[in-house]
């Protein structure tokens, strides 16, 4: 930066005295335009169940999404993300229960669908959700089979959008996969639902409440680092992201949110594509469990929303989506 004056001619603090001078310069902005809400979803009726490793967090029977939908309207959060919690019985080697229509997510699409118009509907592609394994695809000779799993995921994907959902999102890192989930959804004249790619997801520690939630932590005998990305790589966060453009993402995911700040900022910078950030289940549990003043948590959450915002975010999907969604009202 060149030919910039120096104390005591410019002084930056003058351009903070005053709340009304810091709103003028402020350089990035927050709002509830930025959130999805990740709703947890589960048989049963009148059941609202805590998640012990993610306090303020719970499990839903369908007969009480309804009201978290009307929450969402009522505080403009644009979209939530359903993510099935599913019963041990219904699990199996290849996750059959992803393409079953009765499924716990395919009753909540046509419940908020018959119902609510003016929310966006986010639905995970992945079969971790259904397999016994506690792995997104199907295993063959102790490996995950990525053309196998493909042929899966790209029915699973149909079937949801025949459902309603609004934006497919498939998280499962299989090579191809959304080419594959493109053309299946133009071809079946699904040609304006949106494709949400996990393009970058890493094989992160920050996922154990999230797996606690949904039920595959204790199936899941062994890592996901031969699917995921390496946390030390930064490079390869740019080369997937690029296949999934010209595959026909129509937004990109990174996850986790908070460590790979970085790589926002480089997809952002290289591609010019809305990029979304997950703020994931380890980032939401550290700020909760280690903050016992509610007053102060608010200010730290919106703090660290803010930050994938500077980095490039187009959107968070985060946890404290509702929570914080009435004080950016």
């Amino acid at each position: 930066m060149k030919n910039i004056a120096s104390y005591p001619s410019t002084r930056l603090r003058r351009n903070r005295k005053n709340d009304w001078s810091r709103r003028l310069v402020q350089e990035n902005n927050l709002s509830t335009n930025d959130l999805i809400w990740p709703i947890f979803i589960r048989e049963g009726k009148n059941i609202i169940e805590p998640i012990k490793s993610m306090p303020g967090v719970f499990r839903y029977s369908l007969d009480k999404v309804e009201k978290l939908v009307e929450k969402s309207l009522a505080n403009k959060i644009p979209m939530i993300a359903l993510f099935p919690s599913t019963d041990e019985s219904k699990k199996d080697l290849k996750g059959s229960e992803a393409l079953n229509k009765n499924n716990l997510v395919c009753k909540a699409l046509r419940l908020i669908k018959r119902n609510y118009k003016d929310i966006g509907l986010m639905c995970d592609v992945a079969l971790d959700p259904y397999t016994s394994h506690g792995h997104d695809g199907v295993i063959k000779n102790n490996y995950v089979d990525n053309d196998e799993t493909i042929k899966i995921l790209v029915k699973q994907s149909l079937l949801q959008a025949e459902m309603g959902c609004d934006v497919i999102a498939p998280s499962d890192m299989m090579d191809g996969r959304v080419g594959a989930i493109r053309k299946s959804l133009d071809k079946n004249n699904f040609k304006l639902v949106q494709i949400l790619s996990y393009a970058v997801k890493y094989a992160s520690n920050f996922y154990g409440p999230f797996r606690d939630a949904i039920g595959s932590k204790k199936s899941l005998k062994s890592d996901k680092k031969n699917y995921q990305m390496s946390f030390f790589n930064t490079d390869e966060a740019l080369r997937e992201v690029s296949l999934d453009i010209k595959e026909g993402a129509d937004f990109v995911m990174v996850k986790p949110g908070m460590p790979y700040l970085d790589i926002i900022s480089k997809i952002k910078e290289n591609f010019k594509i809305p990029v979304f950030a997950y703020q994931v289940s380890g980032e939401y549990s550290i700020i909760k469990n280690g903050i016992n003043d509610n007053l102060f948590t608010k200010d730290i959450i919106i703090e660290t929303l803010a930050s994938f915002k500077r980095s490039g975010a187009s959107a968070i999907v985060t946890y404290f989506a509702n929570e914080i969604a009435k004080e950016l009202k």
